[in-house]
């Protein structure tokens, strides 16, 4: 029988394709599953790459028509590049928002759809707000910066870097260089002190402005800050300890060099018309130095040192009387007229008709000795709030506050009262009455970390005091002042104090702070006397005639004996007031309108030629005279740069004409010469 086919298969077959069919899927699932994985563990090690590895490590924050800003990430740090990358302007190091160690993300923009705004938040630390402004008539574009600690435990630190950047301004110091990158300095408030006692601090002339090759730093006028200077490294800006939220502001500008990052930065910090001061002070100064003990005998010094002046036809001049001889001289007025009452001898009578024949020079300061009859009167008559005071306790009287002035215990005027301001202006009018002088200089502004500490008040916070003793200052006609904040107002500054040598704290530290006095505004300047104010004369012969032919191109000359190199010192006098004296004059019109500086570095004729950055021992008037006198010890030669601007220099000397763009390598000035060349189209 044929065999039939069983049409209906046993089940056991079913179970068994069933169970391989389910079995061939949970492996193509688990395939599946782990290809997925697989997948994800490939993207997040790829989104980890891109993130830490391939992605950037800088990004643009904002960009401008010639700069933009970029963050790097793993530096913590701001840059300001040209938009092609090829030039960096400065870079800041912000590393205070975070762990060095640990590198900041991508940040983004927290200013929603602004091209010209910057917002960012570092959590536990610090908030920032950026704004870009272009200015297309100027061709630079200025970054304003704003850091707010989001506590008040944050210090906030910002570093510019030196690194391919000539930078230029800040604080005088001692031993001022040009540029500041070879200095050293501390991190300490950014606020003048006497460098006299303070050798390590910042000096009269202190501006919050820096320049560097192609950048200008403003930094806000109304936030106390501290400041360091790390040679050859950063210039550092950090807030102060305080139990506010004190923030960290500045405003950094860009041009095409280092002429243009100067002139737009003048015209932000120019807010006051500028005023010019009596310019007939331009004549010879000559220091009395005496260590008399009376009025009479200060009488005495002057008639001899005058009579000396013009036994060796040394022409007009200024006899300047130091703070000490002024006492004597106002005391002594004050004992003849009480001794008169007394019916003493007339043999005290004074010759002050003479005194106010001479052209004379009085030093006066805000301090006033806590042993004179003065002081002992203000506290009878209830004036003692004419000096700075505190309180004894907090609901106790005012005790004013003891200072030490030239080792004497000092009480300090108190200019935020203006009784205390219209005693001193009554103290200056009955000297002028008594003596007949021509002019003021008017010192002492410094101020101290003990009296900051002390006060603690913001009408006299940071350099406030020696803004309101410049104001004061120009209340008195033909006045002198030893400190800055007054750039715009009519007074001629005194320079700092120097060593009698030829280093950098001598000699050779004259055209430095030369140049960062005008830099900073201030061109109306009243060097140390030649070879220095130390009580010793000059001995050195040689030091005293390159010291002489170097102030013999600034406002005034100083002396502080009659010089015995005598030939030589009045050619020098003739030939500054004949000619040099008018050159200024004429300068001085064009600051007054313009803000140029007179006295100029070799950059500004050549802005974008790195070589006249670091020229320290040239300078210019105007843009007509080149100045290059011999600073070395036993040199007659010397090298000379002439800046490049399409014209020439002819040497005033020999009238050897040569191009701009020339270094003239041992180039002869002889001892008696200073090398001056005239600028030829």
């Amino acid at each position: 029988m044929p065999h039939a086919r069983n049409r209906n298969p046993s089940p056991i077959p079913e179970v068994t394709w069933d169970t391989g069919l389910k079995e061939m899927n949970e492996t193509w699932k688990g395939a599946i599953a782990c290809l997925g994985v697989a997948v994800f563990f490939v993207m997040t090690i790829g989104i980890i790459y891109w993130q830490v590895v391939d992605q950037p490590n800088k990004n643009w924050i904002l960009r401008g028509t010639l700069s933009g800003l970029i963050w790097e990430r793993r530096t913590h740090s701001l840059v300001i590049q040209t938009l092609n990358e090829d030039t960096t302007y400065v870079e800041i190091d912000v590393g205070n928002v975070g762990n060095p160690d640990v590198e900041v993300p991508f940040v983004r923009n927290l200013c929603w759809l602004n091209k010209t705004e910057f917002c960012y938040t570092w959590d536990s630390v610090a908030e920032v707000k950026i704004s870009l402004e272009v200015n297309e008539e100027t061709e630079s574009e200025c970054y304003s910066m704003s850091w707010t600690p989001v506590h008040c435990h944050v210090q906030l630190k910002d570093c510019f870097s030196m690194a391919n950047v000539s930078w230029y301004g800040g604080a005088s110091v001692k031993g001022q260089t040009w540029p500041i990158n070879d200095q050293n300095a501390t991190m300490q408030p950014f606020i003048v002190s006497d460098l006299r006692h303070n050798p390590s601090g910042f000096g009269s002339v202190l501006e919050r402005y820096f320049l560097g090759s192609s950048v200008a730093l403003l930094v806000s006028p109304e936030i106390p800050i501290q400041m360091g200077l790390d040679s050859g490294e950063q210039i550092c800006l950090q807030s102060l300890p305080s139990m506010e939220r004190l923030p960290l502001q500045y405003t950094v500008c860009v041009g095409h060099n280092v002429k243009a990052a100067h002139l737009e930065a003048m015209q932000q910090l120019s807010l006051h018309s500028r005023e010019l001061p009596n310019m007939k002070t331009m004549l010879p100064f000559w220091k009395l130095l005496t260590s008399v003990d009376s009025g009479p005998k200060v009488e005495r010094e002057l008639r001899i040192f005058s009579n000396r002046l013009r036994r060796h036809q040394l022409g007009e001049g200024v006899i300047s009387l130091n703070e000490h001889s002024t006492t004597l001289l106002y005391d002594m007025d004050h004992d003849y007229l009480n001794s008169r009452r007394r019916g003493m001898s007339k043999r005290l009578t004074r010759d002050f008709p003479l005194v106010k024949l001479l052209n004379i020079s009085i030093t006066l300061s805000p301090f006033l000795g806590v042993d004179s009859t003065q002081f002992h009167s203000s506290l009878v008559d209830g004036t003692e709030t004419y000096w700075l005071s505190v309180p004894s306790n907090p609901q106790g009287q005012m005790v004013p506050i003891l200072s030490q002035w030239h080792g004497r215990f000092c009480v300090k005027l108190n200019l935020t009262n203006p009784a205390a301001v219209s005693w001193f202006l009554d103290r200056v009018g009955s000297l002028q009455a008594l003596l007949g002088m021509e002019y003021i200089l008017l010192e002492g502004a410094e101020g101290s970390a003990l009296e900051e500490q002390a006060l603690r008040t913001q009408s006299l916070s940071g350099d406030r005091y020696i803004s309101l003793l410049a104001d004061l200052a120009s209340r008195i006609e033909n006045t002198i002042v030893t400190a800055g904040t007054s750039s715009h107002k009519p007074l001629f500054v005194r320079m700092p104090p120097l060593q009698s040598d030829w280093s950098s704290m001598g000699l050779k530290g004259i055209i430095p702070s030369l140049l960062h006095h005008t830099l900073m505004g201030y061109n109306f300047l009243i060097p140390d006397a030649v070879g220095s104010l130390s009580e010793d004369p000059v001995t050195d012969e040689e030091l005293f005639i390159r010291w002489l032919e170097i102030v013999a191109f600034l406002p005034v000359i100083s002396f502080h004996t009659p010089p015995w190199v005598l030939n030589i010192t009045r050619r020098y006098i003739a030939r500054h007031q004949k000619t040099v004296v008018p050159l200024i004059e004429t300068y001085a019109e064009e600051w007054q309108l313009t803000g140029r500086p007179i006295f100029r570095p070799m950059w500004w004729l050549s802005p974008d030629d790195p070589m006249t950055f670091t020229i320290d021992d040239q300078f210019l008037i105007g843009d007509e005279v080149l100045v290059a006198p011999v600073v070395e010890r036993g040199a007659v030669h010397r090298d000379i740069y002439l800046p490049d601007g399409g014209f020439q220099w002819q040497d005033s000397l020999t009238a050897q004409v040569f191009d701009g763009g020339t270094l003239l390598l041992d180039y002869p000035v002889a001892l008696e010469e200073v090398a001056v060349f005239l600028r030829r189209s």
